[in-house]
């Protein structure tokens, strides 16, 4: 088996997560995907049918750690296109913090944006002297958001990358600390009931469209040094 590419990178503090918690008072008052880097098991990379038909991983034996990763957790609510199912590929490149943040975006705003220009602007700022725009360095969750917060976006339109746009942007972000915790963002009462939450993957079609992770599962990966952020955009419609 071919091992598909990760990238994200744990960073070296948690000052970050603990001054912009996820609180009472900042929990969304409507469906938002989150954004979650953690871990990624070489179990992870075989998701299996279930009975109920859904695709799952996280099921039995997790097997080793292969790396970071990052991946957008979906809310119910939200539909996520066949077309952007396909878009949404880092090929061989370590670039799934920029896909990840990418597609939750995608996910509020309805449109395409430049993922590697998030992957390599967040490479400039991050805390590693080893990661710079163009190489295949991973970067962290951290660093993708202050992008975010700080510059803005940049939107394709009809295949063509169009000026970075600060209005593409978000306005804050907070991070989530445990499962229930991310299912108060992703407001999916069904994923309560399931006990799990689906995630979207940045490998294309090499990798099923939806993919279901048992809570008990996204709680121990959050505290593996797992980042789970959720965002306030600047252009949600």
């Amino acid at each position: 088996m071919i091992e598909r590419p990760l990238g994200r990178r744990e960073p070296s503090n948690w000052v970050h997560t603990a001054r912009y918690p996820l609180t009472a008072a900042t929990v969304p008052t409507t469906p938002v995907p989150v954004v979650l880097g953690a871990l990624w098991y070489s179990a992870f990379d075989r998701p299996t049918v279930g009975s109920d038909g859904r695709w799952w991983i996280g099921r039995g034996d997790l097997g080793r750690v292969r790396g970071g990763h990052a991946v957008c957790l979906k809310p119910q609510s939200l539909r996520d296109s066949n077309a952007w199912w396909v878009y949404h590929n880092q090929q061989r490149e370590g670039a799934c913090v920029g896909w990840a943040a990418s597609r939750a975006m995608t996910l509020l705003n309805r449109k395409r944006l430049d993922a590697r220009w998030l992957w390599n602007r967040a490479k400039e700022i991050d805390e590693w002297s080893d990661t710079n725009p163009g190489d295949d360095n991973g970067t962290s969750v951290r660093a993708a958001m202050d992008v975010l917060r700080r510059v803005g976006h940049v939107p394709i339109y009809r295949g063509v990358a169009r000026p970075v746009d600060p209005a593409e942007g978000i306005v804050e972000n907070r991070w989530a600390q445990s499962a229930d915790e991310v299912l108060a963002c992703l407001q999916s009462p069904a994923y309560a009931t399931l006990g799990a939450v689906p995630l979207l993957n940045s490998w294309g079609r090499d990798y099923p469209h939806l993919v279901y992770l048992p809570l008990e599962v996204l709680d121990r990966l959050i505290r593996e040094d797992g980042e789970a952020t959720m965002f306030v955009d600047r252009v949600v419609s």
